[in-house]
């Protein structure tokens, strides 16, 4: 690391105002931040330092994720084999197809929002922005796998540029910009977003996996939930199948072995997740709470007053939680701290809403099984006035408690 250091050390000069390679000081900046802490201190005012700058903690974000990308590579081959009609499930193989399926959809969401953020902070002569190091991670982890290569470039370039960099950079985005491309995808390339094959790896990677057989269905469970008609709660689980025909229990459902978003499926890597954000500090422990507390009480409320008109209200608090995008949404979408509340007590208003808000969408819309989305996009919008009604409700509160004068009085 010290030859590394003094590399770019010796480097630096010609990325200066006035060297040969001035034009890519920020892409030169944004490398050397990237890998060093920065030496720079400030010179006036009164500043509080630590280690933990937004570098650092964009790397704890991408480190608490690493148990779902490691799981959906593996369900990634888990569900091709199954597919194929495999009763064998070689741990290795899987991975490395998982591993083959989602590494170009990683590397064309940060080479283009990457890019992008690099020719703007070139034009406005700023500095490279590390906020892209999470999104471009959370992008291909909450679409299909079979999503195709461009449609990613295409949803993450409008998104980025359209949500994020119009509004100013990193820390000025109103909406989650993973979330954003997401709905770019889902309502520009409905087909490609939720069809019953899509959220399966259909084919053989380098002689890894196998071919499915042509007309291949592979619903989730919220898809074979939405068209199941069930008239009861056993009638429902009952529909719950794995792609080998197998009924699914709620252990299986939170394990995550089912078809879905690349890293949504697995709840508890999603925990492991959730307890690493957490006991660092990076993530609000009262929206995370908030919108399990909200998803639970909707869900109790739905199943309570269930109708054969919505098959999904039959589902259990239990599997309400643990299907389709909505412990992923509740961990690593709605704490955003930029797009989402700042005072404490809007965090608990807004993650409770998100999660009553995705259980309402889900349960009452046959026609989109999901509701995560969507929950966060709307809350994202509604987050500066729950703020604003939280700061004003405290002003009119203190001001009671100020003591009354006569003039007050005239």
């Amino acid at each position: 690391m010290k030859a590394l250091k003094k590399l770019l050390d010796k480097a630096r000069p010609s990325f200066e105002p006035g060297g040969k390679l001035h034009a890519f000081r920020s892409v030169f900046d944004g490398f050397d931040t990237f890998l060093f802490t920065p030496g720079e201190t400030s010179r006036s005012g009164v500043h509080i330092h630590d280690s933990m700058d937004s570098k650092r903690t964009m790397i704890i974000v991408i480190v608490a994720l690493l148990p779902c990308l490691l799981f959906g590579m593996y369900n990634t081959g888990y569900q091709n084999w199954l597919a194929c009609g495999e009763t064998t499930f070689p741990f290795w193989s899987l991975m490395l197809y998982g591993f083959l399926a989602v590494l170009p959809r990683i590397v064309v969401a940060y080479v283009v929002g990457l890019g992008i953020e690099f020719v703007v902070a070139q034009w406005r002569r700023e500095e490279i922005q590390e906020g892209f190091l999470v999104t471009g991670m959370l992008i291909p982890m909450i679409c299909p796998i079979e999503t195709p290569l461009w449609m990613i470039a295409v949803a993450t370039a409008i998104s980025v540029i359209f949500v994020k960099e119009v509004f100013g950079g990193t820390g000025y985005n109103i909406f989650n910009v993973a979330l954003v491309t997401r709905a770019v995808l889902f309502f520009g390339y409905p087909a490609k977003m939720s069809g019953d094959s899509v959220f399966v790896s259909l084919n053989s990677i380098f002689g890894l996996g196998g071919n499915a057989p042509d007309g291949f269905t592979g619903a989730t469970p919220l898809g074979q939930i939405a068209t199941s008609g069930a008239t009861s709660q056993a009638e429902l689980a009952n529909s719950l199948t794995n792609l080998a025909h197998e009924t699914l229990s709620t252990w299986d459902l939170f394990l995550g072995l089912i078809p879905g978003s690349f890293g949504e499926t697995s709840t508890l890597c999603i925990l492991i997740g959730a307890a690493l954000l957490l006991a660092t500090g990076i993530a609000s422990w009262r929206i995370i709470l908030s919108v399990f507390a909200g998803g639970a009480v909707m869900a109790l409320i739905a199943n309570t007053f269930a109708t054969p008109t919505y098959p999904a209200s039959f589902l259990s608090v239990a599997d309400q939680l643990c299907l389709g995008g909505f412990a992923f949404a509740a961990v690593f979408m709605a704490p955003d701290p930029v797009t989402s509340c700042r005072t404490n007590t809007g965090k608990y208003i807004y993650g409770f809403l998100v999660g009553a808000v995705a259980i309402i969408i889900r349960t009452y819309n046959n026609g989109y099984p999901e509701g995560a989305m969507l929950a966060v996009l709307l809350m994202n919008a509604m987050a500066p006035l729950i703020d604003y009604c939280v700061v004003e409700a405290n002003v009119r509160r203190r001001m009671k408690r100020l003591p009354r004068t006569s003039a007050d009085e005239k």
